[in-house]
């Protein structure tokens, strides 16, 4: 359509593997460092993110997070805001818990916390509260991007996908229909004016994913 205005763009990528991640360990919002293999998938996404050419980088300031950002302003010499409404779950006193002892400590509950539903946690943080201070940064970092131009988020496996239903316009229980993410795994979303919904593009892309064809990195 003539005069139709360029939309604003937003990637959401969750930060790389941590030694936690790994051995199943419940994060939360303790601070963990990326190990090796998160270095490489940080490396491997800043790279494939740098060539989309964003015009704003935002990281929650949690330290796996931050590390992994720290690639992406590497690779596009943006230098990071961070935001700590970009911070995943808080979980309470299940945070730190391997899967195995908060199986063993409340069976029923780490049950439907495996299938994504952290409103069991006590005392953790709420779905909606996540899905609200997520999808207020992120309004405001594609405020401070013009129309046409890609925003950059980095943030959290279960703090994303529980974004995107209520970046969407859905109500946060439809996140039952999103898988997690993988670790540097990011979503890709748009939004054709200000303040309207925004609309999925691609959900779980990593660096290695044969679906990115060469002419779409450039």
């Amino acid at each position: 359509m003539v005069g139709q205005v360029p939309a604003r763009r937003l990637v959401l990528l969750r930060h790389g593997r941590t030694a936690w991640n790994a051995a199943r360990r419940v994060q939360g919002q303790l601070d963990v460092e990326i190990d090796e293999l998160g270095h490489q998938q940080a490396a491997a996404a800043a790279v494939v993110l740098a060539a989309m050419r964003p015009a704003a980088l935002w990281s929650s300031d949690s330290a796996r997070a931050r590390q992994t950002a720290a690639y992406v302003a590497k690779e596009t010499g943006l230098d990071p805001t961070y935001d700590a409404r970009l911070r995943e779950y808080f979980l309470g006193e299940r945070q730190g818990l391997t899967h195995e002892e908060y199986a063993a400590l409340a069976p029923e509950e780490f049950a439907a916390f495996r299938t994504g539903d952290f409103d069991v946690v006590p005392g953790g943080e709420r779905a909606r509260a996540v899905a609200d201070r997520v999808r207020a940064a992120v309004g405001d970092l594609l405020a401070a991007i013009g129309p046409g131009e890609l925003g950059v988020a980095v943030s959290h496996g279960a703090a994303i996908r529980d974004a995107v239903p209520a970046l969407l316009g859905w109500p946060v229980e439809e996140r039952a229909a999103l898988h997690g993410l993988t670790n540097c795994g990011w979503v890709e979303l748009d939004q054709a004016e200000p303040g309207a919904p925004m609309r999925l593009v691609a959900y779980n892309r990593t660096a290695t994913d044969t679906r990115i064809s060469s002419s779409e990195r450039v």
